[in-house]
């Protein structure tokens, strides 16, 4: 996947670029996992703003994507790869015998025509999900269970992996793309390989309005702001406000904001 660039024709094209799409297939979604998808604009349900800086962006349907990976030992082929609006890596979608469709995220180097299949005795190629007993020490992994069964939680954005270092007992040892290293149960299902779409970082917008067909709206930073609105607000001239911290008093740069819970102690490192 490479970046495009543009001519400056308009003055939102001077900088502007975007990942390139000609690999993907021009198919157009399928329609049997196609989903509703109720935008909140940031209100509650008194119709009151809770969440700020969003509202607006173009109409989305979500695609159903088989985070679980269930159908075991039934061989499906990758019929098209596809963007998804709602995520940042690309999906695939997988056409198994007896006609059954399904979305999963696709994994770098996986092309229309492949042949995918999940469960345990998998063979550990890319794209195929298997327990992370079964996977070599070393292996590059994506859409990691947390739960046996739940469907994966980690590493599923564009251009991720994590790497499976060890096997202790019924545990593996697994590092993760913050640099969190932690234990998960060998029965827990991971794909082999890394996200799509590596290059999804660096895009630059180019303009104010793009990021608005996304859903995003401006955002006015805190020393902008006069003293009732904000910590670090107000002061003579241009005030750098003192100390960083968000709206609500939360320091920034830091304060350690996890919570303790039940799963810290299967944290052997934590992130940097």
């Amino acid at each position: 996947m490479a970046i495009k660039k543009y001519n400056p024709v308009t003055p939102g094209l001077r900088q502007k670029t975007s990942v390139d799409y000609s690999t993907l297939s021009k198919d157009k979604p399928e329609k049997s996992l196609l989903a509703k998808l109720h935008k909140s604009g940031g209100r509650n349900h008194d119709g009151k703003m809770t969440v700020r800086q969003r509202g607006g962006g173009h109409k989305r349907r979500y695609r159903i994507i088989d985070f679980k990976r269930d159908n075991h030992g039934v061989e499906g082929k990758v019929t098209s790869l596809q963007y998804d609006p709602n995520r940042s890596a690309f999906i695939a979608l997988v056409e198994f015998k007896g006609g059954e469709k399904r979305y999963i995220i696709a994994p770098n180097g996986l092309k229309v025509g492949s042949k995918v299949v999940s469960g345990p005795g998998a063979p550990p190629n890319v794209g195929n999900a298997l327990p992370l007993g079964e996977i070599p020490l070393g292996s590059d992994i994506h859409a990691i269970e947390m739960t046996p069964g739940r469907g994966a939680a980690l590493v599923r954005g564009a251009g991720t992996s994590a790497t499976l270092m060890g096997k202790e007992g019924k545990y593996v040892v697994v590092k993760l793309p913050s640099g969190e290293i932690r234990r998960i149960l060998s029965v827990c299902k991971a794909t082999i390989g890394t996200t799509s779409n590596p290059d999804h970082g660096l895009q630059v917008l180019g303009k104010a309005g793009r990021k608005r067909w996304m859903g995003k709206r401006p955002r006015v930073r805190g020393v902008a702001m006069n003293p009732v609105d904000h910590p670090m607000g107000g002061g003579e001239g241009r005030a750098s406000g003192g100390h960083p911290r968000s709206r609500t008093g939360v320091m920034a740069k830091g304060q350690k904001t996890r919570k303790k819970k039940p799963s810290d102690k299967l944290i052997i490192s934590k992130r940097k």
